[in-house]
């Protein structure tokens, strides 16, 4: 109650006892007194009542303009969480493919390099001559050198003109698949064959057309090169090959039931070779 009030109340108290009559002024006073007192009190608890419902009410305001911002913020930081972890696994897996990647090349180009020089000499049907400049095998010194009226004789032009410029072709496709530029090998391979389709390196430069498109991931376009392969040269000892990579181009392109058939049958046509190795560890890896 403010002082104006409780002013009001008094002088209203003082007005009633006056207009009583003298012997029952003192008494009707102090009931006057007690019944101010009484409203006092009564005035007093309302306004206490109505002070504590005022901050229950600010209470449950703060309460409710701040839970959902709460709320937010807690999912929001969740969020955060969530894709710093997603980062960190991305990292992880980024380089993870880059090392299965360099490992992969590799190893292609070591085994290229070893088939390459299988297919060569098998293309020559005998071995090549020796450089004038070299020793004979089992010689204990060079042979003297040789004079203009007795040059040595020179290879046949006929036999190794092809084979050289077949060897010419084929290595510069290599080098453009080494050098990571998988389209350019694509054309040169593709020329390759179209030049020389019956050489003896015509296969393979069909497999690393293949291998080059699954390197773009064209992962389709890979699995159609090797199947073409397949149908072509049949016999082939690069069909092997070439089934584990239509097999690793179906994984790639989530197909696992076509690529566990595919290496069944690779394990079951040619099971010594190292392709077959490969896919047997494949298979027997869980997934």
């Amino acid at each position: 109650m403010n002082a104006s009030t409780r002013a009001f109340v008094l002088v209203a108290g003082l007005a009633a006892a006056a207009a009583m009559p003298a012997g029952a002024a003192l008494f009707g006073d102090d009931v006057a007194r007690k019944q101010i007192a009484d409203q006092q009190r009564r005035v007093d608890a309302l306004y206490q009542q109505q002070e504590q419902l005022a901050e229950r009410l600010a209470r449950v305001e703060e309460t409710l303009r701040n839970q959902p911002v709460m709320t937010l913020a807690s999912q929001i930081e969740a969020i955060r969480e969530d894709m710093r972890q997603l980062r960190g696994q991305i990292e992880v897996l980024g380089h993870n493919i880059d090392m299965a990647a360099k490992r992969q090349r590799d190893m292609y180009v070591d085994l290229d390099s070893r088939l390459r020089r299988l297919e060569q000499s098998g293309a020559g049907g005998t071995p090549p001559a020796p450089s004038p400049s070299a020793p004979a095998p089992g010689a204990s010194s060079p042979p003297p050198p040789a004079t203009a009226s007795a040059p040595p004789a020179p290879p046949s032009a006929s036999a190794a003109a092809p084979v050289g410029d077949e060897g010419k072709a084929y290595e510069a496709a290599q080098q453009q698949r080494r050098a990571g530029n998988y389209q350019a090998a694509i054309a040169a391979f593709q020329t390759f064959i179209a030049q020389y389709p019956k050489s003896p390196l015509a296969p393979r430069a069909q497999y690393w057309i293949g291998d080059s498109y699954y390197n773009l991931r064209e992962f389709k376009s890979a699995i159609a090169s090797q199947q073409k392969l397949i149908a072509t040269y049949p016999d082939s000892s690069s069909v092997p090959d070439a089934l584990l990579n239509i097999a690793s181009s179906q994984l790639e392109l989530g197909d696992s039931a076509a690529a566990r058939k595919t290496m069944d049958g690779l394990v079951a046509r040619y099971p010594g070779s190292d392709a077959a190795e490969k896919a047997k560890r494949r298979l027997a890896t869980p997934r």
